[in-house]
């Protein structure tokens, strides 16, 4: 069994921002494969299904972002989950709009989900991080993260989520780097690629 958690704000005002790209990712892993609907517990909302035979628990925290870890234990203590079990997809600042990066473990980069998942079950889980790019100056961050996508970029948000949702299983059976080309030849498929870009860090 693996869990999935994407990492957002609830309600309808934060639900376009980029901060919810994580959000966005799940509710399109759901859809794709036929999860089960989603329901409240564990401080959040989940749906279950399975990906390439493997059980999967999508998970969408409702304690907002800086709390998110109190919702991922819960979760993960309930179906005795280990954190190299689980999967966190989210927005990342220091990647360009569009691009993706897998790692396990690793620093938070200044992100408050990261960071409260990591004080809650340690720091060995899974990132799918979402490039959603740099607004340019630190203190803009904060205003950036919490505005919508711009009209422009909801193209490349929308066949992000699609690639990430066709190819979850890989996910499910860590196949991190197989994941990530893939997730990259889709979107340079759909006209959204730039350089090559294979690696995991």
């Amino acid at each position: 069994m693996r869990l999935f958690v994407g990492l957002g704000n609830p309600g309808a005002k934060y639900a376009h921002n980029r901060h919810n790209i994580g959000f966005m990712a799940v509710d399109q892993i759901a859809r794709r494969h036929g999860f089960a609907p989603w329901r409240r517990r564990f401080q959040g909302e989940t749906a279950e299904g399975t990906l390439d035979h493997e059980r999967v628990i999508l998970l969408r925290p409702l304690t907002f972002m800086n709390d998110s870890g109190r919702a991922v234990q819960e979760a993960a203590n309930f179906f005795k989950l280990a954190a190299n079990e689980i999967t966190v997809f989210q927005d990342e600042l220091e990647l360009p709009p569009a691009k993706v990066r897998v790692k396990v473990g690793g620093g938070i980069a200044g992100h408050n989900g990261l960071r409260s998942i990591s004080s809650h079950i340690g720091n060995e889980y899974r990132r799918v991080r979402l490039g959603i790019g740099h607004p340019g100056i630190k203190e803009l961050v904060h205003s950036y993260v919490l505005s919508d996508f711009a009209k422009t970029d909801r193209g490349w948000v929308e066949a992000l989520c699609e690639a990430i949702a066709d190819n979850a299983g890989l996910l499910a059976m860590d196949r991190d780097s197989t994941f990530q080309n893939k997730v990259h030849l889709a979107m340079q498929a759909k006209g959204f690629g730039t350089t090559n870009d294979n690696g995991i860090d």
